[in-house]
């Protein structure tokens, strides 16, 4: 269980070649605190940890992950969102996050807006009835709050912290990004659904 707070921005190192790679990721976390078998959120996909260095862990990814997310577009030194599990008693600062991502959005546009960056997100058309204004949304792990929601597409603001801090800030018109809709609202969704079909 993650928040959606990055409190990493590491680096892909190597991926392994063959059926569910290894993927070796450079972080400034104190590694002798990771567990092997601890979840890490990179980029918003939950991963377990298999191996670790002095300033890099790694993680296996299986064929599924890869074609349900991002990383297959991973190369060396692409940046990845990192963000450590929840314990009991954490500050729950941004909103419930699994790390089970359901699909893969598209970057439309963005355009300053103050200090912020206001950026469009297209996502798939069965995700798009989970997204709500005000609502929560993680887009690479990151947790954010949406602004407003017009069919699939969506729009939030960037603060510059975050812009700093995470790969959103680098992010271009055509960028695939990991979405994962909120828990709630899947929740109610499926509910929903079993009801009217009674």
């Amino acid at each position: 269980m993650f928040t959606g707070i990055v409190t990493d921005l590491g680096r892909v190192l190597s991926i392994g070649q063959g059926p569910d790679p290894r993927i070796r990721i450079r972080t400034r976390y104190d590694v002798g605190g990771i567990e092997i078998g601890a979840s890490i959120a990179c980029s918003g996909c939950c991963l377990t940890v298999v191996d670790k260095q002095a300033d890099w862990f790694a993680v296996q990814a299986s064929a599924e992950t890869f074609s349900r997310t991002t990383l297959g577009r991973w190369r060396m030194d692409s940046p990845v969102n990192l963000e450590r599990s929840l314990k009991v008693g954490d500050e729950l600062g941004g909103h419930i996050v699994t790390g089970h991502v359901d699909g893969v959005g598209e970057c439309v546009g963005s355009r300053p807006d103050g200090l912020s960056v206001r950026i469009d997100f297209k996502v798939p058309a069965a995700l798009a009835g989970y997204i709500a204004e005000k609502g929560s949304v993680a887009v690479d792990g990151v947790s954010l709050t949406v602004n407003e929601v017009t069919g699939d597409r969506f729009g939030v603001n960037i603060i510059p912290h975050t812009q700093k801090v995470t790969t959103l800030g680098g992010l271009s018109a055509g960028d695939p990004v990991n979405i994962e809709v909120d828990l709630i609202a899947r929740y109610v969704a499926r509910l929903t659904d079993a009801r009217n079909a009674r």
